[in-house]
Order: structure tokens, then C-alpha cells, then sequence
């Protein structure tokens, strides 16, 4: 079986949940307030271990509270920490998550701190570990050009690169010809292709327009529509499934986590789709970005289930 790595962003979210989202100068009663590991790169990771085993993570936390307990779920999720760094005096990455009570939907800000620091050096440091995996998750919360650096290496390395943009910001087209996946959601997607993406029709557009400007493969998330992907004229779409949402914090994460694993198990491109479609969906079942993050024999299970439902 193959591995995974993933480089990225390790934060704690500070989350809470309102009846529905705030109004401009208003003050709610909060419903909940509760304390995560989070951050895209943490999220992918912890989400990927869930699914299969010996996932690696390269990364920096801060030296505060916020950083050791970080430490921790790599140690409780069997993450292999060894190319994780503690800086000295930094504040490890934080999020403040708005949860609406009424929609599940999500509202995020995000202080990087020590995810600034992910750098060149640190992924030379560790290039004989990473070269021991395979398929490689990256995002958009640590520098960019650290981002760049490390799909380029990965790349002639000859290594799958799958690239979630996350914060969306223009990228040059030199970075998405050295990734294999790039995996917009569709306001992601709008950002970086420059046109809407608000329907199937749109979001066709969209991801071709992005693939005509460098980009290898587009895998487009559409939420309940689930998962487009685009390759020069090619067009697979696997379809969503629809759940009881509680919450959709790192949804897209567990997308990403679940298609690498289902690429590390050997499935073709639309099972490993329909695969990630499904643990995205199960994620959203429970409060929190790691929490409800489905182990791999639910994810199949629940397919299982859902294609016995289609029969009948």
C-alpha cells in the first residue's frame, strides 16, 4: 500500500456555535464554545490516518499550550511527527470558527504563527523522509513559495502531488503544472480560474479555464453535487451524497484525505471520487474538524450502504 505525507498547517480552532450567523455589529448568545486541533494540513492528516496507516506530516507548531496539545493528537493519531518542529517563542497557528446552528455552514479566521516558518530548508531537512511516501497533500496555509519549492521537488521526484487552495489566491502556472490534483471548492475555484462557478455549467468553465492555464487535473468540489474532476476534455463526475449535517468544518480536508487514501489503495479516479465524496460527507456528521472523521471500514460500510439503497 501506498503512503501519504502531508505538508502544511497544524492550528487549534476555537469554535463556536450561534442559532445562526452574526449581523454586522450584533451580539448573539453563543450556543457552545469548544476547543480543536485543526488547520488543512493537520485536518488532511488526521483524517487520512483514520483511513489508512503510516501517514507522515512536516509542518511547525508554537512552543505554547496550543502547540503541545497539537503534539498530542499526531502521538493519539499515529501520525509520524518526526519532520514536525516546535519553534521557540511563536504562537502556534489559531482559528476562530463561527459554527451556525441553523445551516451547519461555517465562518473562519485564521492567525498562521508558527505556519509561517514552514520553509525551503525545513523540506530539504526532511527530503530522504518524505521520499518515503508517495502521494503528498498540501495547502495554502503555510507560504506559498514554500508550497512551490516542495511541488517542484515532489514532482520530478516523480511523486503525486495533490494541492487543496486554500486560502484562494492566484497561482502561478508554473505551481499547477508541478501538481497532479489541484481541488477547489467553487468559491476557490471563481478565485482562481476567474470566472463564476455557481452552477455545473459555470463550474465546466471554470475548470477547464483552469486547466487551460497550467493546471494537470481539477477536481472540483460541489458540495451536495459532489466531485468534478476536468483533464483536458475529460470530465468525471461523481456524485454527492446527501447527510444530516451538523457541522462542515474541514469537509473539504477529509475530501482531499480520502481521495489520496482511495489513490494509496489502488482505486481508479472515479472510485476514489465516490470514496472521498463519502468521507467528506460522513465529517460533517459531528462538531468540530477532526471529531467526526470517519475510520475507514465506516466509509465503507456506508457505501456499501448507499448502493444497496440504489438496488432496492
Amino acid at each position: 500500500m501506498l503512503r501519504i505525507a502531508v505538508i502544511g498547517s497544524m492550528n487549534v480552532d476555537l469554535v463556536s456555535r450561534v442559532p445562526r450567523f452574526l449581523l454586522p455589529g450584533e451580539t448573539l448568545t453563543g450556543l457552545s464554545f469548544q476547543v480543536f486541533p485543526g488547520g488543512k494540513g493537520g485536518n488532511q492528516a488526521v483524517a487520512a490516518s483514520r483511513l489508512l496507516p503510516e501517514v507522515m506530516m512536516l509542518g511547525k507548531l508554537g512552543d505554547d499550550q496550543n502547540g503541545a496539545l497539537y503534539r498530542r493528537v499526531l502521538v493519539e493519531s499515529a501520525i509520524d511527527g518526526a519532520c514536525v518542529e516546535t519553534v521557540p517563542g511563536v504562537n502556534n497557528g489559531t482559528t476562530v470558527i463561527e459554527v451556525a446552528a441553523d445551516s451547519g455552514n461555517n465562518r473562519i479566521i485564521y492567525f498562521p504563527g508558527a505556519n509561517l516558518l514552514v520553509d525551503r530548508t525545513q523540506i530539504d531537512q526532511y527530503w530522504n523522509r518524505l521520499l518515503s511516501c508517495d502521494v503528498f497533500l498540501m495547502q495554502l496555509e503555510i507560504p506559498l513559495e514554500t508550497v512551490a519549492y516542495a511541488a517542484q521537488k515532489l514532482h520530478e521526484a516523480g511523486k503525486t502531488v495533490i494541492l487543496d487552495p486554500a486560502p484562494a489566491v492566484p497561482l502561478p502556472g508554473e505551481l499547477l503544472h508541478h501538481v497532479d490534483y489541484i481541488t477547489p471548492n467553487e468559491v476557490e475555484l471563481a478565485v482562481l480560474s476567474g470566472l463564476e462557478a455557481g452552477s455545473p455549467d459555470r463550474l465546466a468553465r471554470a475548470g477547464k479555464k483552469l486547466v487551460q492555464m497550467g493546471a494537470r487535473a481539477v477536481i472540483a468540489k460541489a458540495g451536495t453535487d459532489g466531485a468534478y474532476l476536468f483533464r483536458g476534455d475529460e470530465v468525471i463526475h461523481a456524485p454527492g451524497f446527501r447527510v444530516a449535517a451538523v457541522d462542515t468544518t474541514a469537509a473539504g480536508d477529509s475530501f482531499n484525505a480520502g481521495f489520496a487514501a482511495g489513490l494509496c489503495r489502488g482505486m481508479a479516479e472515479p472510485d476514489a471520487l465516490r470514496f472521498a465524496n463519502a468521507v467528506g460527507a460522513l465529517s460533517t456528521l459531528g462538531l468540530g474538524a477532526q471529531g467526526a472523521m470517519p475510520e475507514y471500514g465506516a466509509v465503507t460500510k456506508f457505501l456499501n450502504e448507499q448502493k444497496k439503497g440504489k438496488q432496492q
